[in-house]
């Protein structure tokens, strides 16, 4: 397997990912797994902004619309699947690309994840009617007294991943920082990850722009499918989760727009922080397709 290559593509929201992925795996005669968190639920597509039909014909991607909107799925579980799938790609194929967004589920691919259990979905259910009903600060009260360690440094702010610690520690009476042994799976294959990036203003303007196109597109409409199912974690998605309460009457269709476009900028801005701590990401402008393909068939002939 020393030969083999998984191509990782990553970058912010709205940057050119799909685009550049299609050609680099059309010049490589390949295939393409999709590491958007987002992208796996079959239900979600405008809002997602999944390939479009004729792009998932030119080349065939693994991970997109493979899940419910009311499936459980975690990065533990993509790492356990995209590893098992690897191994049977890489029997007929050198090089595999794996391109999306989602820091969390491309780095349980490259450096692997603690081994988490199943929760049971009662927990999970009391955990979110907590959150509901009492607010994050329950939340963050709960982990404090259950798991000081994992409070000290977690982000507070963010009421997944507080749910998720406190699944873990119900679950299995133990703390969730126990579970966080941070060490790195060593892989059987090469991994070259490209970053793409532009101007902050730029990048902005293409998000801003993509989210009209959604407008135009029937994003509205999408998401008026799934006002019932507005409680599910998979629907805590930007881009659906503003159109929400819109359509209960909270605020008008112009403010939803707005919202779904500060909260686009605002993701791409933590996407941003999340890849640039990885230093073995290579940066390209998505406009480089040529640059980087040469850059990746140096990289491929010198292993």
């Amino acid at each position: 397997m020393n030969n083999k290559t998984l191509i990782v593509i990553v970058g912010p929201t709205g940057i050119g990912k799909t685009d550049l992925s299609i050609f680099l795996a059309q010049k490589l005669a390949t295939e393409i797994i999709s590491a958007d968190s987002r992208q796996f639920f079959r239900e979600l597509k405008i809002g997602t902004a999944v390939p479009d039909d004729e792009q998932l014909q030119e080349v065939k991607h693994h991970f997109i619309g493979n899940k419910s909107i009311q499936e459980y799925y975690n990065a533990s579980s993509f790492e356990f699947e995209v590893i098992d799938l690897l191994k049977k790609l890489f029997k007929t194929k050198n090089q595999v690309i794996m391109v999306g967004g989602s820091g969390m589920y491309v780095d349980a691919v490259c450096k692997g994840i603690d081994d988490l259990p199943e929760i049971d979905m009662e927990i999970r259910k009391q955990l979110i009617k907590k959150l509901e009903t009492e607010g994050i600060e329950s939340l963050r009260f709960e982990l404090k007294r259950l798991d000081p360690d994992y409070y000290a440094v977690a982000d507070l702010k963010n009421p997944k991943r507080l749910l998720k610690a406190l699944e873990i520690t119900l679950q299995t009476g133990q703390p969730y920082s126990t579970f966080r042994t941070q060490s790195i799976k060593k892989r059987d294959f090469k991994i070259l990850k490209i970053g793409l990036n532009i101007e902050r203003e730029k990048l902005y303007e293409r998000i801003e722009e993509r989210v009209d196109k959604m407008i135009e597109n029937g994003l509205v409409d999408e998401a008026q499918l799934f006002l019932p199912f507005k409680h599910l974690n998979s629907l805590n998605t930007v881009g659906y989760k503003e159109l929400f309460p819109y359509m209960e009457g909270a605020y008008p269709l112009e403010r939803a727009v707005e919202l779904i476009k500060r909260n686009s900028r605002r993701y791409a801005k933590r996407q941003l922080s999340w890849f640039n701590r990885d230093k073995e990401i290579n940066w390209f402008r998505p406009n480089e397709r040529e640059k980087i393909l040469e850059f990746i068939n140096s990289y491929i002939s010198g292993i």
